[in-house]
C-alpha cells in the first residue's frame, strides 16, 4: 500500500479559483480553512440562482469526486448561511467557496461531472 501525495488546500483552492475567472464564471473565497488539509465545500449557483452545496468526496478507485448535498434544501441565502455556519462550528478548519457559473455545463466541467 502506497500513500499518494496530495496539494494543500490551499492550492487547490486558489488554482479551482483561477480556472472558473478563465472561463469566465465568478468564484470567491467565502471562508478560509486548514491551508494544509481542510476539507472544501463549494456553493454552486446557475446564473445567480438555484443554490446547490457540493462537497468533495474520496474514492475507493480513483480521484475524489464532487458531490450535491441531496438531501439539503436550499431556497433562500438564509438557509444556506445556517448551514455553513452549522458545519463551520463543527468543522472549524473547513473553506468555502461561492461559484456562479454560466450553465450548467460549465459547473458540470468545473467539478469534473458529466453534464
Amino acid at each position: 500500500m502506497s500513500i499518494e501525495p496530495c496539494l494543500a488546500t490551499s492550492v487547490q483552492i486558489s488554482a479551482f479559483i483561477r480556472l472558473a475567472e478563465a472561463q469566465g464564471d465568478f468564484a470567491t473565497l467565502l471562508r478560509k480553512g486548514d491551508p494544509v488539509s481542510g476539507a472544501i465545500l463549494i456553493v454552486a449557483l446557475v446564473r445567480g440562482a438555484n443554490a446547490k452545496i457540493y462537497e468533495r468526496y474520496p474514492s475507493l478507485d480513483g480521484p475524489p469526486s464532487w458531490q450535491a448535498l441531496a438531501t439539503l434544501t436550499l431556497e433562500s441565502e438564509a438557509q444556506i448561511r445556517e448551514y455553513l455556519e452549522k458545519r463551520t462550528a463543527r468543522d472549524p478548519d473547513l473553506w468555502v467557496i461561492e461559484l456562479d457559473t454560466a450553465d450548467d455545463e460549465r459547473l458540470a466541467g468545473l467539478l469534473g461531472k458529466q453534464a
